[in-house]
């Protein structure tokens, strides 16, 4: 790569190209978070209350797929056909969210949306280690994790004002202008990138294994909803195709945290998955148990998003620092975190304690995230980047549906009164705890050693392979 890295990712070279892909970054996630307070208004006008979780189930699921396919994709055509691909299906599905006039139209929109979402996921790790040298990737995926925290502090205060006063459908239909504009912002970075030779041929039936491991989650959350002897023969089946499917999707290694990209992948679950268990449990916490407002109750996921931006950029401005020391501390602050919010649950303590230790856990996920999306170009050869970029995506996916079931299911039980809710609280926070410990003991094992390095691809095979070589040392 010829490039001059001095001016950073937001300079001359690369100012245009980082704008786009954190346009595409930002309005996925702006989707994401915005869409749960639309959903109670379009439910109610398509007179669809029993058919309320099928859209965000519906979208878990197709996004699965879409990450596999993204990754194949990536492989054998290269990431300019699945990016443009991935945000022509993703505006397809708001257009059809945005102007259905039935239920079914909805659910079918959230499923082209979540096929689009997967390939746009995937493709922006693939463009992130094709189009940037390696000593820009650190400031690059802090600029990622940034680019979500602000739809997690606005997106749902703007999709409430849209909705009460214009419209649910221009949740959807709004962000159709914003979204193109994104893409033609990286038209010109993306014709420069190089196209495979052809060589790797991805398993075609990996597409089916994803679509039965989504299939999966989304028994399970559906199990943790409903609580009955029914809900047990959901889950155990749900874990059954999950089990199923994601084998032949993840590293060998990857329950185990196996050096290398293994605990890379095994890394990304972690931290999400301790992580939004919790982001999802304090809001409900905080308002049942100590009678907070719903706006103050959401005062410590911001503090959450503000921790995670400022940890972002931080790690981000030192390129040269060992991404494995940075991912410990990451899942030490997480856990640390974590396990403070279990003081919401002391009486006579309050919930003020949140405040303070979700802002800790924010700075955790700050320093991991990014450092994964590192470390992931340093084990994966380019024939495999897309490939093992889904696998990162899915890992994420599935430990956070994972997590919240879990937490659904203990606060299923409190509501059902077979344990208090602070008890199911305090639970909820041990378990995750623990996960995100688990995090920290095993983060070691993701440096780059003999033994965990992809093995070199012949320049035969892969034109690019030299360039990612060098752009390895560059970053050694």
């Amino acid at each position: 790569m010829s490039a001059d890295v001095g001016e950073g990712v937001f300079g001359r070279q690369y100012g245009t190209r980082t704008a786009g892909l954190l346009m595409l970054v930002t309005f996925v996630a702006f989707e994401a978070m915005a869409v749960g307070t639309a959903m109670p208004t379009a439910v109610a006008e398509l007179d669809g209350l029993a058919w309320y979780g099928w859209p965000f189930s519906a979208y878990l699921v197709s996004s699965v797929v879409g990450m596999v396919l993204g990754g194949d994709v990536g492989d054998r055509r290269g990431p300019r056909t699945a990016l443009l691909a991935g945000v022509v299906v993703f505006a397809a599905g708001l257009l059809i969210a945005g102007l259905a006039g039935s239920m079914a139209a909805l659910v079918g929109g959230r499923v082209v949306q979540g096929l689009g979402s997967g390939l746009i996921a995937v493709s922006l790790y693939v463009v992130a280690g094709q189009a940037y040298p390696a000593s820009l990737r650190p400031a690059l995926f802090g600029a990622f994790s940034t680019a979500w925290v602000l739809p997690a502090l606005i997106g749902p205060v703007v999709s409430g004002l849209v909705t009460e006063h214009a419209s649910w459908r221009l949740v959807f239909l709004g962000l159709l202008p914003l979204v193109l504009l994104g893409l033609l912002l990286m038209l010109p970075a993306l014709r420069v990138l190089p196209v495979p030779d052809g060589t790797a041929v991805p398993d075609p039936a990996r597409r089916w294994w994803a679509g039965l491991a989504g299939l999966g989650i989304a028994a399970m959350q559906y199990a943790g909803q409903r609580l009955d002897a029914l809900a047990v023969v959901l889950a155990l089946g749900g874990l059954a195709a999950l089990v199923l499917g994601l084998r032949p999707l993840l590293p060998a290694g990857t329950v185990r945290a196996g050096r290398g990209l293994p605990t890379v992948i095994a890394s990304r679950g972690l931290l999400a998955g301790a992580f939004f268990g919790v982001d999802a449990l304090l809001p409900l916490t905080l308002t049942h148990l100590h009678g907070y407002s719903p706006a103050a109750a959401g005062v410590p996921l911001t503090a959450g998003s503000l921790g995670w931006a400022l940890a972002s950029y931080l790690q981000g401005r030192s390129p040269g620092a060992s991404r494995v020391r940075l991912l410990r501390a990451g899942f030490v602050l997480l856990a640390a975190g974590v396990a403070g919010t279990a003081l919401v649950t002391v009486p006579g303590v309050g919930g003020w304690p949140a405040y303070l230790t979700w802002a800790v856990a924010g700075l955790g996920m700050g320093l991991g995230m990014p450092s994964v999306g590192v470390l992931l170009f340093e084990h994966s050869p380019e024939h495999r980047r897309g490939t093992d970029s889904a696998a990162l995506q899915i890992s994420d996916v599935t430990a956070s549906a994972l997590s919240v079931g879990v937490v659904g299911v203990l606060v299923g039980a409190a509501t059902e009164g077979s344990l208090p809710l602070a008890g199911a609280v305090a639970a909820a926070v041990a378990l995750l705890t623990v996960m995100a410990a688990t995090g920290a003991l095993v983060a070691p094992r993701a440096g780059a050693t003999t033994a965990g390095r992809a093995a070199p691809v012949p320049a035969t095979t892969l034109g690019p392979a030299v360039e990612l070589a060098r752009s390895r040392e560059d970053g050694a």
